[in-house]
């Protein structure tokens, strides 16, 4: 635990508790019933495809306003995605747990050390691993480079993932977060699998930018 949690009042647990126990079952029958309607469709899955085919691990990079689509599209895959230890990241890390993935807690920024050797790990172990690499608090569509870190030292590649919905509520949160509404048209669209440069963390660092242009590009294919 952080702590800025450990430091929390005590008010806070009974907080996660009453909303996980009363509002993510409703939730998720709302989720269920609203993903049924969507008309989803793919494009350039090729790359990540071709990965498990060959079982390799990979790095989903996601923009965190579009985390719930492919948290649902990818269920029961197995995926270890970065959740922060923070109130709202109990809840995502249920609803995960409930879709089949699993959870690695931590930020790559608040106690990054501990969630970047974890990431390694599970990079090391096969493991596909999903990172929102502007979250956990922004800035929106930054891309922070400790997901890049954590690729190079397991030499696997990073591929964006963006979204793009014809019809979706946004909430009034820091990244705007959406949520397609119902029978909305869904795309979906995938980066090329690309390797993180360089010859040490530094480097890999710096390739932030270089990746942030991918996921625009991602974007832009997603919303074409």
């Amino acid at each position: 635990m952080s702590n800025a949690a450990a430091g929390a009042p005590q008010a806070a647990p009974n907080a996660v508790d009453w909303r996980v126990k009363i509002l993510l079952p409703i939730g998720l029958v709302f989720v269920a019933l609203l993903t049924r309607s969507w008309r989803v469709r793919e494009r350039n899955a090729d790359g990540w495809r071709r990965l498990r085919a060959e079982k390799k691990p990979w790095v989903f990079a996601i923009w965190h306003s579009c985390l719930l689509v492919p948290a649902f599209i990818h269920r029961n895959e197995d995926i270890a995605v970065l959740v922060s230890q923070h109130r709202d990241g109990e809840l995502i890390a249920r609803v995960l747990a409930a879709w089949g993935n699993r959870t690695v807690r931590g930020s790559t920024t608040r106690g990054g050390s501990r969630a970047l050797l974890a990431m390694i790990k599970e990079l090391e172990r096969g493991t596909v691993v999903a990172v929102t690499p502007d979250g956990p608090r922004g800035p929106a569509l930054k891309f922070q480079p400790g997901a890049l870190v954590a690729a190079h030292r397991a030499g696997a590649p990073v591929v964006p993932l963006t979204v793009h919905a014809d019809r979706a509520w946004r909430l009034k949160s820091w990244d705007s977060f959406m949520i397609p509404k119902f029978f909305a048209r869904v795309t979906v669209a995938y980066g090329t699998p690309a390797m993180v440069g360089g010859t040490s963390s530094r480097e890999a660092a710096a390739e932030a930018e270089r990746f942030e242009a991918l996921m625009h590009e991602a974007q832009a294919l997603a919303d074409g």
